[in-house]
């Protein structure tokens, strides 16, 4: 059954899947898409037009403006920041100018991180806190700093992820093996 806390808003036309829960002092517009077994903590806006798939987690204070469609599995640490304009101007309209932003299945985007419009952010990335992303993120890519540089790879489960000299290496918590190749990180 879905949860609807007496304080949050929401508007008509929203698609809520089963089991959603939205906290606190939330406000979800009309016309976006939540799947089933989403948990939106407090203090979260999201705009119209956003989609987002099934089992998403979105911990408290962020807002996602349109344009951002997250995918299955997905996690948003406290306060993290979407934008949707590059060179916002408040004299000047520019909601014609809104880019897209893809948060592919299983990422994690840490606390405090800022993910700049118009770029997508692979499966099962990790993006540390405070991290300023301004670039897309490649599949399985751990990410941290001011700019965002990558420091190496993690597994599905968010593990650091060792290759050994022929590029394979396995999570230490699943026992799945991966695969580095030509700058890319596969399951295998």
């Amino acid at each position: 059954m879905t949860y609807i806390h007496p304080t949050a808003v929401v508007d008509e036309n929203c698609q809520i899947g089963d089991e959603t829960k939205i906290w606190h002092f939330s406000h979800i517009m009309s016309d976006c898409k939540i799947g089933r077994q989403c948990n939106i903590g407090q203090n979260v806006f999201v705009a119209s037009g956003v989609i987002l798939g099934d089992n998403v987690k979105i911990q408290n204070n962020v807002s996602i403006y349109d344009g951002v469609v997250c995918e299955d599995d997905v996690f948003l640490g406290p306060s993290m920041v979407f934008t949707n304009v590059v060179n916002p101007r408040s004299f000047v309209n520019r909601k014609d100018e809104f880019r897209k932003t893809l948060v592919r299945k299983g990422a994690t985007i840490g606390a405090n991180a800022t993910i700049v419009c118009g770029h997508d952010i692979g499966r099962y990335a990790f993006i540390g806190a405070g991290t300023v992303v301004t670039k897309t993120v490649p599949d399985y890519a751990l990410v941290v700093g001011n700019p965002s540089r990558q420091i190496g790879w993690v597994s599905a489960l968010g593990h650091k992820l060792e290759f050994d000299e022929y590029g394979f290496a396995v999570c230490p918590e699943s026992g799945s093996h991966y695969q580095l190749k030509d700058g890319k990180v596969t399951e295998l």
